[in-house]
């Protein structure tokens, strides 16, 4: 089963919220569409089951043209953010409701129900009506009740957003296992790089409507093509400094000054933006090339065991991702260091044209 998208647009009242998308989809891959809020990942996610029709383009379920069918003529279920479960019915009546409504016969029904609740270890929640379930076992029940159907294409629109953090980590290591034995083609929406990191597969990104990029997970997060694809794929967004190649050296602010190092030679003089990752900032040098930039502290924002600290200087700012508790106090004066090796340019449109080296093959 092959999901092929050729350049999709989807129109509502002048205003557009698909544009141009094209994306063919593996059978038996798993999926995720990543984007900020209002990136056009639900709305994708519809004309995928055939709940809206694109106003141009088509779409093909394995090479046949399904742009017009309606979703009750596809072999596609879709599980949503919040827990839609029938409160008058048993979880076991509820996964069997599709298959049910479908007329399948008893006997393959109770195989199929006993079958999902136990890849999705419920097996001892059947009697149980939605009201005496947790929110975690809740979406359970939904998600049994579109696994059941043995649908050729299954749709996740930010399945885990209402779950703690503990039992979203659970789901998604279960949602990776679980993908791994099914032949139907997963697409997983999530506003969250780190998440999309964690499930792996491929991933497509989405922004206002286009589709920026769409390969491997760790190839797209690796390797962005432009610098909006790699602040979108970065949590917290990845840093950007306004630099200057000329001669043997990079200036970042009239007075930071570094050599060009081997890999940055190929790089001609101009105007570059340089990209480098919050996690790969230090408080200290970790290399003997790491570049040390005076900043002033504007908030250590402590998150857990990690501490997310923003900084600037009187030319950009900058935000540094540290493992574990670091109190700063404000205005304090202190040094970070940037390392050039792990450091990605873009040209002034925003292109990449280096990616650090030891990435290249990743």
């Amino acid at each position: 089963m092959s999901l092929i998208l050729e350049k999709i647009d989807h129109v509502v009242n002048g205003a557009t919220h698909i544009d141009n998308v094209s994306l063919e989809l593996a059978p038996g891959s798993f999926n995720v569409l990543l984007g900020r809020t209002l990136a056009g990942k639900t709305t994708l996610m519809r004309l995928m089951a055939g709940l809206e029709r694109p106003t141009h383009g088509r779409i093909l379920m394995n090479g046949h043209d399904v742009t017009g069918v309606p979703v009750r003529k596809r072999n596609v279920s879709m599980v949503y953010q919040q827990f839609i479960n029938y409160p008058s019915l048993t979880v076991y009546e509820n996964i069997a409701s599709p298959l049910r409504l479908a007329g399948v016969e008893a006997r393959e029904i109770d195989r199929r129900v006993r079958e999902t609740a136990e890849m999705l270890h419920m097996e001892a929640l059947l009697e149980r009506y939605p009201q005496e379930l947790s929110g975690g076992q809740q979406q359970r029940t939904a998600m049994g009740r579109a696994l059941v159907k043995d649908a050729e294409v299954i749709l996740f629109d930010e399945p885990l957003v209402n779950l703690d953090y503990k039992l979203r980590e659970e789901f998604r290591e279960e949602l990776r296992e679980l993908f791994k034995t099914r032949k139907a083609i997963a697409v997983y929406a999530t506003t969250e790089p780190n998440e999309a990191l964690a499930l792996g597969g491929h991933t497509a990104l989405l922004h206002e409507g286009k589709l920026l990029q769409y390969g491997r997970t760790e190839d797209v997060y690796h390797r962005p093509q432009n610098i909006l694809s790699a602040e979108m794929f970065s949590e917290p967004p990845i840093n950007v400094l306004p630099g200057m190649v000329s001669g043997s050296e990079v200036t970042f602010d009239r007075r930071v000054h570094f050599s060009l190092t081997d890999d940055l030679k190929r790089l001609a003089p101009g105007q570059y933006q340089f990209g480098v990752r919050a996690s790969h900032i230090t408080l200290g040098p970790q290399s003997p090339d790491d570049l040390g930039l005076p900043v002033s502290v504007d908030l250590a924002e402590i998150s857990g065991s990690e501490t997310f600290l923003h900084v600037h200087n009187d030319l950009f700012d900058l935000v540094v991702h540290l493992a574990g508790v670091h109190e700063f106090a404000v205005d304090q004066e202190i040094t970070v260091y940037l390392p050039p090796h792990k450091m990605y340019a873009f040209d002034r449109e925003g292109a990449v044209v280096h990616i650090p080296p030891h990435l290249e093959g990743a």
